[in-house]
């Protein structure tokens, strides 16, 4: 796509999901937001995740429900009824995005994925491509986007609003003067999901952070049964009190206790990412995925990293050499991390904070 002569007057960006995929978005529209100040910016956006940023000002936010199935196309083609973009940023690689660009955008340019990345056809629902660049980062490939139109300044900035009422709630689960570490131990709610580690390991672990650091301990999380049953079982084999609040508290609550905590301790998932968005270090636990492509972009100093053994012993491939965003799919590819792992990286953050550093690059 050839470098814009001017900034578009409007603009359309569809991303519906996940959480941690709108956090890797979000610097890129702020990115676009700096060099564009007059542009009226549009992001179409699932339910869930507008309620961690659809309250951001300066962007009009609409809402895909996709609980709602067909119902939802229609609701978001009436919703753009008489409505006209100069620049559709489709940065969803799913057929329901797709579908949705179609049934209800208007824009003479559609920016996509170049075709080697695109999946689910996405390349047939757009007409021009961002440049292909191999194995990056989520966010350096979103970041794409706003290269592709001419905006090469990276804006690292996320700036989302956290409510008095949910700073309150933290206040409340982290006091002042205590020092917390926050345990997101689920990927997702599916049990034995491929990108998480066993309860036992992480109740070892928080038993660490409170008898040799004195952290305060919290456990987040989902409201479904498998995340309950997960939280329930690390507190059951632990020697010591964890705080569980899995369950109990909405995106901004969350989002809230990131900000509030020293370190978070999670998975390749989205809290990971929120945690980026707020500037708390994160210690990812990485073998099912790779962090080079997925690691919370400001922490991959410390995420434990056993994705190339993960590679090897369970896909029988080169982690250098396969093909990019390859998962290792086994659940067992998480026993690779060790406990003595993740509290090594936990001394090593700590012992770096105590001596002013900077912890997030």
């Amino acid at each position: 796509m050839p470098q814009m002569i001017k900034p578009p007057a409007r603009v359309c960006i569809l991303r519906l999901s996940a959480v941690g995929d709108v956090c890797h978005t979000l610097p890129v529209v702020r990115s676009l937001q700096a060099a564009w100040p007059g542009t009226h910016f549009t992001w179409i956006i699932g339910r869930l995740e507008a309620s961690l940023v659809a309250d951001i000002p300066g962007i009009e936010f609409i809402i895909f429900d996709k609980a709602k199935g067909l119902a939802a196309y229609r609701t978001l083609r009436k919703t753009l009824r008489g409505r006209r973009f100069d620049l559709l940023l489709h940065m969803q690689m799913s057929l329901r995005a797709s579908l949705a660009s179609t049934y209800a955008v208007r824009s003479p340019i559609k920016l996509g994925f170049d075709r080697q990345r695109a999946h689910d056809w996405q390349w047939l629902f757009t007409n021009r491509r961002i440049d292909f660049k191999p194995r990056q980062h989520v966010m350096d490939s979103l970041f794409g986007f706003a290269e592709a139109c001419g905006v090469s300044e990276r804006v690292l900035r996320w700036d989302i609003p956290v409510p008095e009422n949910s700073r309150a709630y933290a206040r409340e689960q982290i006091p002042e003067g205590d020092t917390a570490l926050i345990i997101s131990p689920c990927a997702n709610a599916r049990f034995r999901n491929f990108r998480n580690w066993r309860a036992e390991r992480y109740a070892e672990l928080a038993d660490y952070a409170v008898e040799k650091h004195g952290l305060r301990v919290l456990l987040s999380g989902g409201p479904s049964a498998v995340e309950r049953e997960v939280g329930e079982r690390i507190q059951a084999a632990m020697r010591q009190r964890a705080i569980n609040l899995i369950g109990q508290t909405d995106l901004k609550q969350l989002l809230a206790l990131l900000q509030r905590a020293r370190v978070l301790i999670s998975p390749d998932s989205g809290p990971a990412h929120m945690a980026t968005a707020v500037g708390t270090p994160v210690i990812g636990l990485y073998a099912s995925t790779n962090p080079e492509r997925a690691a919370p972009y400001l922490s991959r100093r410390w995420c434990v990293n056993r994705y190339p053994e993960a590679m090897r012993q369970f896909n029988h491939l080169d982690a250098a050499t396969a093909r990019w965003g390859t998962r290792v799919r086994d659940p067992a590819a998480m026993d690779l991390i060790g406990v003595a792992d993740v509290t090594a990286k936990l001394d090593e953050l700590l012992a770096a904070s105590d001596r002013g550093e900077s912890l997030l690059t």
